[in-house]
């Protein structure tokens, strides 16, 4: 079985929300189903500890990102930060959710393609991925964390910038407790 190739993520980098009707009548649905995203955990780590530093890996754009870009910088953070000071010594939240389905039109190649497909007809196209919509400043990623382990949350986070379609920011509060 050939694998799905996924389409450039210039397709779909416009930050806009797509007209999408769900019926209670199933027949007037514009979209039958969704796939399942690819995000396996949202919590990872210590959640039981006080921790005093909250450090946030924030957007600086507003776009989409995909459910698999997600996955991927989580399954990077967590590895790191699990290798540099422990799994008890953390506590990592996905602040993002893809809600936003992708859709496709096909459209075939080559010589006398016309033939088969019904071109821009029936424009609206099949659901091929999930994203999240993302508004600039809204935080990707949460850590918690104590003092040494501030510094290697912070690296870790620059560290994955590259596995996300934006530029990022990384912000670091102080937890008080009164």
């Amino acid at each position: 079985m050939a694998s799905k190739k996924l389409r450039k993520g210039q397709c779909y980098r416009m930050h806009e929300r797509a007209y999408t009707r769900k019926s209670k009548y199933k027949k007037r649905n514009y979209i039958k189903a969704v796939p399942q995203h690819k995000i396996v955990k949202f919590n990872m780590g210590n959640s039981k500890k006080e921790f005093k530093y909250r450090i946030d890996l924030i957007s600086k754009g507003a776009l989409q990102i995909r459910h698999n870009s997600i996955e991927a910088t989580r399954q990077a953070i967590n590895r790191k930060l699990v290798k540099l000071i422990g799994n008890q010594d953390f506590y990592l939240m996905v602040r993002v959710y893809p809600h936003h389905a992708q859709r496709e039109n096909k459209q075939m190649g080559g010589q006398h393609a016309d033939r088969i497909q019904s071109g821009m007809k029936h424009p609206f196209g099949r659901i091929m991925n999930v994203a999240a919509l993302v508004k600039e400043g809204k935080e990707l990623f949460t850590a918690y964390t104590d003092e040494k382990g501030l510094e290697a949350v912070r690296e870790t986070f620059k560290a994955v910038s590259s596995k996300l379609p934006c530029k990022i920011g990384v912000d670091v509060f102080e937890i008080n407790k009164n």
